[in-house]
């Protein structure tokens, strides 16, 4: 594991005790954490996939619109909080490492730390209730 702030590091020990998924990168984009309850939407341990480049974990997750198709990174939560730093919400699909598509919820902000430092993004989401 690479060093991180102090921020990061209670983040990522907060989530492992929270029941709501969440999903933690650095400033590159690279995630660096997520936790049990989004391992059951995501489809794989963290301790299985480890650390990935937003190029890796952009592409397993395939995030898509209601009708399959590829969302532009400007219209995924996530990528909207890392690159504009601002807080967002949407919906979306995404295929987990297992296969299955999921319809969720992700509201995604920036994280920063002391002294404004930027220290990447974090997303919370939940499967979205079907009507």
């Amino acid at each position: 594991m690479a060093q991180y702030q102090i921020e990061v590091i209670l983040l990522r020990q907060l989530a492992s005790y929270l029941a709501m998924p969440i999903f933690i990168v650095d400033p590159r984009g690279t995630l660096v954490f997520y936790n049990e309850p989004a391992e059951a939407i995501l489809g794989k341990r963290f301790e299985e996939t480890g650390e990935m480049s937003p190029a890796e974990w952009s592409t397993v997750f395939q995030p898509t619109d209601e009708q399959g198709r590829p969302l532009e990174p400007d219209a995924v939560p996530l990528m909207v909080a890392l690159n504009d730093r601002r807080a967002t919400h949407g919906s979306l699909w995404i295929k987990g490492f297992d296969g299955v598509r999921r319809h969720i919820e992700a509201t995604a902000f920036p994280l920063v730390g002391q002294s404004d430092r930027f220290l990447g993004a974090v997303v919370l989401f939940w499967l979205k209730a079907s009507p």
